[in-house]
Parts: C-alpha cells; sequence; structure tokens
C-alpha cells in the first residue's frame, strides 16, 4: 500500500500573531484509490474522510463499487483545497493517472 501525505487527528491552522488560543480547524481533502483485492478494477475518489469513504466501498454501501469488494486502499494523498484534490482526481483517472496506479498493484 502506497499513502501519501496521510495525516491522522485534527489539523489545525496556526493563529494569526497575538491571537493565541483562537485555533481555527480547517477541511482537508483526499484523492484515493482503491483496487479490488480479487478482480481487476482500480476506483479512483475524493472525499473529506478517507476512513468513512473506505468502510462504505468495503461494506457495499456504494453501488458502483458493490461487485468488486473487498478493496485495498493503494494510494491516498492530502490536499487543502477542494479543487487542488479534484484537479488531482481527474488526472488519476485518465489513461496516465490509470497506468500510475497499476503500477502501484504490482509491488
Amino acid at each position: 500500500m502506497t499513502l501519501c501525505l496521510r495525516q491522522t487527528g485534527s489539523v489545525w491552522n496556526l493563529p494569526p500573531e497575538g491571537m493565541v488560543g483562537s485555533h481555527k480547524r480547517f477541511e482537508m481533502f483526499y484523492v484515493y484509490a482503491i483496487s479490488s483485492s480479487e478482480r481487476n478494477y482500480i476506483y479512483v475518489g475524493l472525499t473529506n474522510n478517507i476512513d468513512r469513504r473506505f468502510e462504505e466501498h468495503n461494506s457495499g454501501n456504494n453501488k458502483t463499487t458493490r461487485a468488486y469488494r473487498p478493496f485495498r486502499l493503494i494510494l491516498v494523498e492530502e490536499f487543502e483545497t477542494r479543487q487542488l484534490a479534484r484537479d488531482r482526481e481527474k488526472y488519476l483517472k485518465s489513461g496516465v493517472g490509470k497506468e500510475y496506479l497499476k503500477t502501484l498493484t504490482t509491488k
């Protein structure tokens, strides 16, 4: 499994100088790729909660991936904005991106 830039727990902004005690939580976005353990299938998605989303795929709550269960997580990348995450997701869904993901499943 390849994990890139994954963080666990809360992520906090540093408060502006002179404003100690006013921490502001911000949301991170994750692009992930999962590979079917039994079939030749790779799914790429975007979420703000990677643990919840991976569980949804493996429990059959996602209609698109239900038939390909069980899955293993092959890639997780973290982004500060939804737009950056979406751009990376689109790349990984392209032909070149899918070829890259296939190299991760053979390791």
